[in-house]
């Protein structure tokens, strides 16, 4: 699977800034972790897209076919469409259910508006994926009591606990 970045790696984002590293300090504990994505029902996939060469097509794909998730996709400009049967909504407000974990695939930038949002509507986890990072939203989220993941794929984070996920799960 080819990995389709909002960005090349290395280029320069629009603030100048290139793309970071993950790193362990934008990840909780491997417990907390895990006791997350095991105890998670529902994700919302904000900026996913119904264009199946994307990242976030292919993780919408992924989690609908290999986790238990119950999968609400998020894009205003996916009006219409759908991912194997699975309409867009226009916001996480308009989801009929508050989300365990917001999962985002929008430029650094553009995180603040969805990290408001997800404080919003309760959410549980405000999940950044690879290459998104912003530390104001990710700290107004935590203050608000949601768990916070920046810069850091699901997919791949969700494989290597997978074993205690699950354990998490049966519990």
């Amino acid at each position: 699977m080819s990995i389709d970045l909002p960005f090349e790696p290395g280029e320069q984002t629009s603030r100048g800034d290139a793309c970071p590293a993950p790193t362990h300090e934008h990840l909780p504990s491997e417990e907390l972790l895990a006791r997350m994505l095991g105890r998670a029902r529902t994700v919302a996939i904000v900026g996913a897209s119904p264009k199946d060469h994307r990242t976030s097509y292919n993780i919408a794909t992924w989690m609908m076919a290999r986790t238990p998730y119950e999968v609400y996709l998020v894009n205003p400009q996916a009006d219409g469409q759908e991912i194997r049967g699975h309409g867009f909504y226009d916001s996480l407000a308009d989801l009929p259910v508050v989300p365990d974990i917001v999962d985002v695939f929008r430029r650094s930038e553009h995180v603040a508006p969805v990290a408001d949002e997800a404080i919003e509507v309760g959410a549980g986890a405000l999940w950044l994926q690879l290459g998104v990072v912003d530390e104001e939203s990710a700290k107004r989220a935590r203050d608000a009591g949601l768990a916070v993941v920046q810069n850091h794929c699901i997919k791949v984070e969700y494989e290597r606990l997978r074993p205690e996920i699950e354990a998490e799960r049966a519990a």
